[in-house]
């Protein structure tokens, strides 16, 4: 088992841009403004051979009267429970304060190893401002800038230093990487909740709550997975701040990165534009797409409203028609698990590579039953065929004149090519290519 390290501390300490240096990355979220960050991100790193999971948290503060604070403190208590190693992020130029002072006796009781990291220190000349935090009682306290990388490594080294070498562990080829999508409140978190029976991610009837893309592993029927949660996609006019703007470029990014995106519609609120753009950006990546209809508990009472849902669909997103669809209910969990079945279809048709002599002869037979439509002067002969590339499945035909070949014989070819190998539920892709 990996050994994990968690980064905790009161909001606005650095921890995320600690968690970034660390990590070498830009996975989590960074703004000048507090409570950013919301549920636990991971990251594995390496140091000095041994391979560790950073963990970054949300801000630990006073609850109020804030149920969205309430649940960010319980995935704080959560890292501190499932971690073997703390790094206590404080403010060096804020000073000691009671937030601090609640934070340590939470650690206290943990019984981890705790070190003390005193943030926002630039340099040597401020190196006393930690002194003022020698009474909370931590390893430490380690002066550091993350922003400016000042006393990391110092840092990491009384953190990881005598973990030992481990064996890092590898990213699984057949791993299947499934994306969550959709429009705010739509139900992402909800569901991914759902599925691994536990609260991994901060809900809320707040839209928005979701910043950071969040990956979970998850092994389910002897396959591995890694789920992502996003933000929800608005609409560009609707994304006023600077930090919406930025979970929702991550979102977008997430399809960068997974095989299947399953795409939450709201039962209650229909279909809209948006959720026929969020499609649209699956397909412009080729990924494959689960049409996921959420809430369906909501209407299952109301024939004309399931009607009406059902007609919208195969208008609006007839250009996916290619997507299983499902109707779940993240809240009861009706036929949640269900989806691991179209997600294991869908990837593995996605994944398929077919022989170029099979491909060969389905485009020769259906060449000469269906020849392409006249179109000026001269025939398009085809030549050749073979699949140049899987994920998703991409073929390549040659041909004498690839001007000639129509869109809707270009159709025509690919759900030809769907219905003889089975494709019929994954995007596929043609191009036509002169010798």
């Amino acid at each position: 088992m990996t050994p994990i390290i968690a980064i905790v501390g009161r909001p606005n300490v650095g921890k995320s841009t600690l968690f970034n240096r660390l990590s070498r990355s830009r996975v989590a979220l960074v703004d000048d403004r507090p409570g950013i960050t919301r549920d636990r991100l991971y990251a594995a790193i390496t140091y000095e051979g041994a391979s560790l999971t950073l963990v970054d948290t949300g801000g630990f503060e006073d609850l109020g009267q804030d149920p969205l604070l309430r649940e960010v403190r319980v995935q704080v208590e959560k890292a501190v429970e499932e971690c073997d190693r703390i790094i206590f992020m404080v403010d060096g130029r804020e000073g000691r304060v009671p937030g601090d002072e609640e934070m340590a006796g939470v650690l206290r009781k943990s019984r981890k190893k705790v070190v003390l990291a005193v943030n926002k220190i630039d340099g040597p000349e401020h190196d006393h401002l930690v002194h003022d935090f020698y009474g909370l009682g931590f390893d430490g306290p380690y002066p550091v800038s993350a922003a400016h990388g000042y006393g990391v490594k110092e840092l990491i080294r009384e953190v990881a230093g005598d973990l030992g070498p481990s064996e890092a562990e590898r990213e699984d080829p057949d791993q299947i990487r499934v994306a969550v999508l959709g429009r705010p409140n739509a139900g992402k978190s909800s569901l991914i909740n759902r599925i691994l029976k536990e609260d991994r991610l901060v809900v809320s009837e707040l839209p928005g709550t979701t910043r950071d893309a969040v990956d979970t592993f998850f092994r389910y029927g002897g396959r591995e997975y890694l789920l992502i949660d996003t933000a929800g996609i608005r609409r560009k006019a609707r994304v006023k701040e600077k930090i919406d703007r930025f979970s929702m470029i991550k979102a977008v990014r997430s399809i960068d990165r997974c095989h299947v995106a399953l795409i939450l519609l709201d039962a209650a609120e229909g279909v809209s534009d948006q959720d026929s753009r969020i499609c649209g950006y699956a397909v412009e990546k080729g990924r494959g797409v689960i049409l996921t209809v959420n809430k369906w508990d909501l209407l299952k009472g109301d024939v004309r409203k399931r009607e009406t849902l059902d007609q919208d669909i195969q208008r609006r997103l007839k250009f996916v028609s290619f997507a299983p669809r499902i109707r779940v209910s993240a809240l009861t969990g009706e036929r949640v698990m269900k989806l691991f079945g179209l997600i294991n279809t869908v990837f593995d048709q996605f994944s398929s590579r077919i022989s170029t002599g099979a491909v060969n002869r389905v485009i020769q037979s259906v060449v000469e039953k269906h020849p392409p439509p006249m179109a000026g002067r001269g025939r398009l002969k085809f030549l050749y065929a073979t699949q140049g590339r899987t994920r998703p499945p991409t073929f390549v035909v040659f041909v004498n004149r690839p001007e000639m070949v129509h869109f809707s014989y270009e159709r025509f070819l690919m759900n030809q090519l769907r219905e003889a190998f089975g494709l019929t539920s994954t995007p596929i892709r043609i191009t036509f290519k002169k010798r």
